[in-house]
């Protein structure tokens, strides 16, 4: 490779990696500034919870059909509009004057990170050499991690200083700088095939997934009950089979189902469900067990946290480079085992667990996962032939979602459950006041803890009977030429 094209594939890089910290950051940056959003528009927290809830829907059911876009019309051409959409609607959250329109144009900018979340993987792995894919994913999940460490730092100090509209305003900037070099130095897309596109298959997911992700999000609050989330799961999985179903018959499917035929690209994103619902488990108890049982700061809680997403960022590159040259199975398995273990460890937390047991956990849970991610996106990417990629990234960025929310609804619904259990055997044996309560809320850690460390192996044993990583050209022999 020449100088020239080893720093064009470098700006491609940083093009995508400002892209994706963009769109991760915003994620954790609104959580923060909730709060301030609320007292600002005057409204209660249940109708401004949806300037989360609209974003994280919309994003997690529309990559699929983006990435069988990009397909058709270029990946490039994909993310650029995607950049394009989520910078202008990033000025328009700012701009506006009241929570509905707040929504409506978080929904605008959700469109806008599909459309970036669904084709970076398949831009990465049309632009880089296979020999170096790994480490270019690893750079991409630097950003990711960057975007976890600073979204609360940054959140908080922009809404403290210049209101809750800065945390919009800065991504304009960015977001500029972002566009001239996706358009500058992302590689032209070659000329596709013109084939029509499946509106039926885009409808049929888009509702599924809505269907099956809304009762996920809101499990656990007030805002649904049992019988409606039972009602909603029921219609998406119906759906779901409705869409697997007219997607084997129709003749230019929106997702290839004989994709799922290789077994590198199926057990990866199994992996991959496993790998973020382990991880939102521990990312909604850590924070619960620093705050409700050691009554710490919201300060101190972003300290002690904040060995996971370092260790990540330190540990996602070497990864990469390493599967580069060897079967990614030893790496991506490898990562999920020490999640494992750094679960289980977090299982026996209590109320005398020291600050430097607590950190070691952390730290192992963040080699774990960087370790995973990496090596596990290149092995997904690589196993497809080229048109299938954005798609293939598409669906690997919704089984992502889809486990974060998985994650989030599993550890909620299984500590309640658990503690409402350990509360009824606990009082009969004469546990009260204090004593009862930690007694109560080590047994919930310590069940949902073990859960997630399962989970994870999970995970591991996904990653390690996907095969041998699959080069492009074997790939090309085992899919079969169906649109």
């Amino acid at each position: 490779m020449s100088k020239i094209e080893s720093n064009k594939m470098a700006f491609t890089l940083l093009a995508l990696a400002i892209g994706t910290f963009m769109s991760a950051l915003d994620s954790s940056v609104v959580s923060i500034v909730i709060p301030v959003i609320q007292k600002y528009f005057n409204v209660n927290i249940a109708f401004v919870e949806w300037v989360i809830t609209a974003y994280l829907l919309v994003v997690s059911s529309v990559l699929l059909t983006f990435g069988k876009l990009s397909d058709l019309y270029g990946h490039k051409k994909i993310y650029l509009m995607g950049f394009t959409a989520f910078t202008l609607g990033s000025f328009l959250c700012g701009i506006s004057l009241n929570i509905q329109m707040l929504i409506v144009f978080r929904i605008f900018q959700a469109l806008g990170a599909g459309m970036m979340f669904s084709t970076s993987s398949a831009i990465i792995t049309a632009s880089v050499p296979s020999n170096k894919r790994g480490k270019s994913f690893g750079i991409i999940a630097i950003a990711i991690s960057a975007a976890c460490c600073a979204g609360p730092v940054i959140g908080g100090i922009l809404a403290s200083m210049m209101g809750w509209q800065s945390i919009f305003y800065i991504n304009i900037p960015i977001g500029i700088l972002g566009i001239y070099l996706s358009y500058r130095y992302i590689p032209e897309d070659k000329k596709k095939i013109s084939v029509p596109f499946d509106l039926g298959g885009a409808v049929l997911i888009f509702i599924t997934l809505f269907l099956i992700l809304l009762p996920l999000d809101l499990s656990g609050s007030e805002s649904i009950s049992t019988t409606m989330f039972i009602i909603l799961i029921v219609l998406g999985i119906a759906l779901g089979v409705l869409f697997i179903v007219y997607e084997g018959k129709t003749n230019y499917p929106l997702l290839n189902l004989n994709l799922f035929k290789n077994k590198t690209f199926s057990a990866g994103l199994i992996a991959t469900t496993f790998n973020y619902m382990a991880q939102f488990i521990m990312a909604f108890l850590v924070p619960l067990y620093f705050q409700n049982t050691l009554q710490l700061s919201p300060m101190m809680t972003g300290v002690l946290f904040l060995p996971m997403p370092v260790s990540s960022i330190l540990i996602a590159p070497i990864s990469g480079s390493f599967s580069d040259k060897h079967d990614s199975r030893i790496m991506s398995s490898t990562g999920m085992g020490i999640l494992a273990i750094a679960l289980f460890m977090l299982s026996f937390l209590n109320m005398g667990t020291s600050s430097w047991y607590i950190v070691i956990a952390m730290i192992l849970s963040g080699v774990g996962s960087g370790l995973f991610q990496s090596p596990n996106n290149s092995a997904v990417m690589g196993s497809v032939p080229a048109q299938h990629r954005g798609v293939a990234s598409g669906t690997l960025s919704t089984m992502r979602n889809l486990g974060m929310v998985m994650g989030v609804a599993v550890s909620g619904a299984l500590f309640s459950y658990s503690t409402n259990y350990a509360n009824s055997i606990y009082s009969t044996q004469g546990l009260n006041g204090v004593n009862l309560s930690q007694a109560v809320s080590t047994y919930g850690l310590r069940i949902t803890f073990t859960a997630a460390a399962i989970i994870a192996l999970a995970a591991m044993v996904a990653s390690l009977i996907k095969g041998k990583t699959t080069t492009v050209a074997e790939a090309k022999s085992n899919i079969p030429s169906n649109n």
